[in-house]
């Protein structure tokens, strides 16, 4: 049997970007992968499509794991042979029991690999301004756990050292004992009036700041609503300059973005938004269904090298059309001399990724702009071109290039199909008014959405709705839905361009 090896992971502090390159590269490798609850899952894009997925978080309440069983199953997983990837937020060695699970490994016979992580406290110093550190007035840094082994007997924790520590405090784990934390320092000589600072949901979208004297600090949390996962800052530092809170400023910061694409496509859209500081909601609308195997388009790609032009329409036509080339053993030596053109930037974007540079990308990225703009740069007359696009398209382009007397076959290379995800959580929030936009990037996706959440919730709610372009919006002026903002760029980043706009104005 395959021997077992276990790679101790550390996650990072929430945002999934933060992993480091080895962190993502064992996740690859990894034929099992058991994370905890401050392990981000978006992580598990990483990971295998085959590979087992175990969620053990460590939390009280219902589905609850102890540290026990999770032992338990790392040896039980690595024992079977399996690559197991064992995924802890933050470093695995900072506060995060790495000792007890080594420890059983070892005694299993079991190699491992300990893989370091971006710890909390430094993601708050990178991601809420709080320098932890500063040559003036901390030179000095203690990290200290504000929640000891329930079974252990007296404490670790010296408070008189900790009150007259000349530098900065750092408390994990500390919201539940954050009163009597600041009492014990208070009464062991800290000042009350210390600066301090509780930073909750390092790195995401919904993290938030809050600052108060030390005597103040719990009261102040408790008003605030504040709740964990937080990490408390103690010390000079907690009073840094607020200009160096950077995160915080990003234009959709804390704002809630519904992405109403297919799986691949919200996953895209929603790490755009996470850039920009927002915090984007995945909702499937659609599933993307390839036509590829049809009569239609095998004997259409068998005379590919007659066309003079062909035309792709979007991304989804792109991958499609080279996912059957590679499965073919071909690749685009096919097109010959063929030129070709692309309806905008991330189409010709995506052709890139295959070697292919767009002969023509029109300045406007809709259909009928790209036959008028194609129509003033050559002359169509007699030509034959092949459009390769969705199966819903409309045929307003084909008909702007018969007019200008080309040849043209429409071929459809993929087909948009309703999905049939859960939607009461959204309806939900909608009618909460916690949902600050809806954003749609294609009409079948209007389609899709509106199958399961009324027109009336949308229209009356606080929420707003943003179109990629003027045909998603017609769309939605027939069905009667209130479009706020059409993006004048009609690609994903003009989409949020135009959010942004929007907010800015308010």
């Amino acid at each position: 049997m395959k021997k077992g090896f276990v790679y101790l992971v550390g996650a990072g502090p929430g945002k999934a970007d933060l992993i480091t390159v080895r962190g993502a590269e064992v996740l690859k490798a990894a034929d099992c992968v058991i994370y905890d609850k401050l392990a981000n899952p978006a992580l598990l894009q990483y990971a295998r499509k085959d590979a087992e997925i175990i969620h053990v978080p460590k939390r009280i309440g219902e589905g609850s794991c102890t540290q026990g069983e999770i032992n338990k199953v790392l040896i039980e997983k690595a024992l079977a042979g399996k690559t197991v990837v064992r995924l802890k937020g933050g470093d695995p060695c900072m506060f995060g029991r790495a000792a007890e699970e080594l420890a059983v490994l070892i005694d299993s016979g079991v190699e491992f690999e300990i893989v370091p992580g971006v710890t909390a406290a430094v993601a708050v110093s990178s991601y809420a301004g709080i320098m932890l550190t500063d040559r003036q007035y901390s030179s000095q840094v203690a990290f200290i756990t504000g929640r000891e082994a329930e079974d252990k007997e007296g404490t670790n924790i010296d408070w008189v050292v900790l009150a007259k520590f000349p530098g900065t405090l750092v408390f994990y784990m500390g919201m539940d004992t954050l009163p009597s934390t600041a009492q014990k320092l208070i009464e062991n000589g800290r000042p009350a009036d210390t600066p301090a600072a509780v930073i909750s949901n390092v790195t995401f979208p919904t993290q938030r700041v809050v600052r108060a004297p030390l005597e103040r600090i719990s009261e102040t949390c408790r008003q605030q609503g504040i709740q964990p996962p937080a990490i408390v800052v103690i010390g000079a530092t907690a009073a840094s300059d607020e200009r160096f809170d950077w995160f915080m400023k990003r234009p959709l910061f804390g704002r809630s973005v519904v992405v109403t694409r297919d799986a691949a496509g919200n996953a895209d859209f929603a790490a755009k938004v996470v850039q920009r500081g927002g915090n984007p909601l995945e909702f499937e609308t659609i599933k993307i269904k390839p036509l590829t195997d049809s009569n239609d388009f095998l004997r259409t790609l068998a005379r590919i090298g007659q066309y003079e032009w062909i035309i792709f329409t979007s991304g989804n036509g792109v991958a499609m059309f080279f996912d059957v080339l590679q499965n073919m053993g071909k690749d685009a030596r096919v097109f010959g001399s063929v030129k070709i053109a692309a309806i905008g930037s991330r189409t010709a974007a995506q052709l890139g990724r295959f070697g292919i540079k767009a002969d023509f990308v029109p300045d406007v990225y809709i259909g009928r702009e790209l036959g008028r703009q194609l129509i003033s740069f050559t002359n169509l007359r007699n030509r034959k071109i092949l459009l390769l696009r969705s199966e819903l398209a409309s045929n307003e382009l084909v008909e702007i290039l018969a007019e200008a007397g080309a040849q043209v076959d429409n071929v459809a290379v993929y087909t948009a199909m309703s999905a049939k995800s859960d939607s009461a959580w959204l309806a939900e929030r909608i009618g909460e008014g916690t949902i600050d936009w809806l954003t749609f990037a294609s009409p079948s996706s209007v389609d899709g959405f509106f199958e399961r959440i009324s027109i009336e919730a949308v229209n009356s709610g606080k929420v707003k709705v943003a179109s990629i372009g003027p045909v998603t919006s017609e769309r939605l002026k027939e069905l009667g839905v209130a479009v706020d903002v059409t993006a004048k760029e009609h690609t994903l980043d003009g989409l949020l361009d135009a959010i942004e706009e929007a907010e800015n104005i308010k």
